[in-house]
């Protein structure tokens, strides 16, 4: 592995300030350019109970809603260089049932858990609100003609509970408890009956669309491609932690399109200092390894074997991260972490005294350079309420880093947000059409 970002800080900040400042949407398509546009974890904004309905400020579902209506705008069909959208998951907060009858069957059961109640099933919120609202924000893209992808992160399944064997710690207070399994028990998800109805393979979105190329399990996972700067592009998301039978679908697929440079979205691969590593009170493998691979396990069991896969794209850690390997071909494989979840600024512009993360409207744009050789990737930070990059916000580290990387310093923290992968030998790699 090379460093996350130091190595890349010298020389990187000259070029912030050389990149354009101009919006998004005033950058014409080019043969030669395109930009992959990419969603994080979006479940604070949509959560029904962030809305003025419920007695917030306001109404955060406006910023899952301007995000989406920004990435229309700058959509290729509407003169903008957007050619792909791809969501890393956790598109809405709440569960519906407690445990779904597939984990029940197998004999697992629940673990009595007054932690977990903070977090309730929550069925007139998901159904009356937060599915409705996913629908709308993905249906403003659809209609502006763009392909996309959206994987199902933990908050997305139907239940989530206290895993039996892995009890939370009952004698402590909330205000004591530590982010560990030994306080909080590890926490199993299953069923995604909610995740189908919305973004299924039969759903309204992906029904006979020549773009939508494959799924397994409904479309738990799924298979997207799209054309861009004279590129065929394969993309392939899968369901979080995805045991041995994802992976040998996901196999399947490569196998259908040889050849063709593939970008893999997960939810849950990168945390915030790079290591493929899960949160312990997330380790699915740990619990069942037969139906779950960890971060590390896809990495060896797909990725590094499939010299097709360049590209990875997770959310679920709050932050973000960089990393770089090399591929049982020798080649590199890009992996990127960007999730803004616990973002709460804009909270305090509406006049709330109190810090609640709602997102602030950030998102993840990486635009493709095929004018150089190396081509290059410049991947940005866009706040769609802000109106602004990341690098044009001066209390933009003041407002977030010590949050998300306490670790480093503002213009390390600057350089996570906004930097340049060189595509070393993909025109190599990969041929134009």
């Amino acid at each position: 592995m090379r460093p996350v970002y130091p190595t890349i800080i010298r020389w990187l900040l000259p070029l912030l300030i050389l990149l354009p400042a101009a919006a998004l949407s005033s950058e014409a398509p080019t043969s030669d350019r395109f930009t992959l546009a990419v969603i994080p974890d979006t479940q604070n904004s949509v959560d029904f109970r962030h809305q003025k309905s419920a007695g917030f400020e306001f109404d955060a579902a406006d910023l899952f809603i301007e995000q989406m209506r920004f990435i229309a705008d700058n959509a290729v069909g509407n003169g903008g260089d957007i050619a792909f959208v791809a969501s890393v998951g956790d598109v809405w907060q709440h569960q519906t049932v407690d445990i779904d009858p597939e984990h029940y069957r197998r004999g697992m059961r629940i673990e009595p858990d007054p932690i977990l109640a903070r977090r309730a099933v929550q069925r007139d919120g998901v159904f009356g609100f937060e599915l409705p609202t996913a629908t709308e924000g993905y249906r403003i893209i659809s209609e502006a003609g763009l392909p996309f992808g959206v994987v199902p992160g933990n908050h997305d399944y139907d239940a989530a509970w206290s895993v039996a064997g892995y009890p939370p710690n009952r004698t402590k207070q909330w205000k004591d408890m530590t982010w560990t399994v030994e306080d909080m028990g590890i926490l199993h998800v299953g069923g995604l009956d909610n995740f189908r109805s919305v973004f299924g393979a039969q759903s309204d979105f992906f029904r006979d669309k020549d773009w939508y190329v494959d799924h397994f399990r409904g479309g738990a996972s799924s298979a997207q491609r799209f054309s861009a700067a004279g590129y065929e592009f394969l993309h392939i998301g899968i369901e979080m932690q995805a045991g041995d039978e994802v992976l040998a679908w996901a196999e399947s697929v490569l196998g259908r399109y040889p050849g063709l440079p593939t970008i893999l979205t997960t939810h849950d691969y990168l945390n915030p200092r790079g290591e493929r590593r899960p949160r312990e009170l997330d380790d699915y493998a740990r619990v069942e390894p037969e139906f779950h691979n960890n971060a590390e396990q896809v990495w060896q069991k797909l990725v590094r074997r499939h010299d097709q896969i360049f590209l990875v794209l997770c959310g679920h850690h709050p932050g973000q991260s960089f990393r770089v390997d090399a591929n049982e071909g020798g080649n590199p494989v890009y992996q990127v972490l960007a999730n803004y979840q616990s973002r709460g600024q804009s909270v305090f512009d509406h006049g709330r005294e109190k810090r609640r993360g709602i997102g602030d409207g950030w998102l993840r744009l990486l635009r493709f350079d095929f004018t150089t050789e190396p081509a290059r990737i410049a991947v940005r930070t866009y706040s769609s309420y802000y109106r602004r990059y990341s690098s044009q916000v001066a209390e933009y580290a003041a407002w977030y880093r010590e949050r998300e990387q306490p670790g480093m310093n503002d213009a390390e923290f600057y350089a996570a947000d906004e930097f340049v992968i060189e595509l070393d030998g993909f025109t190599r790699r990969f041929r134009r059409n």
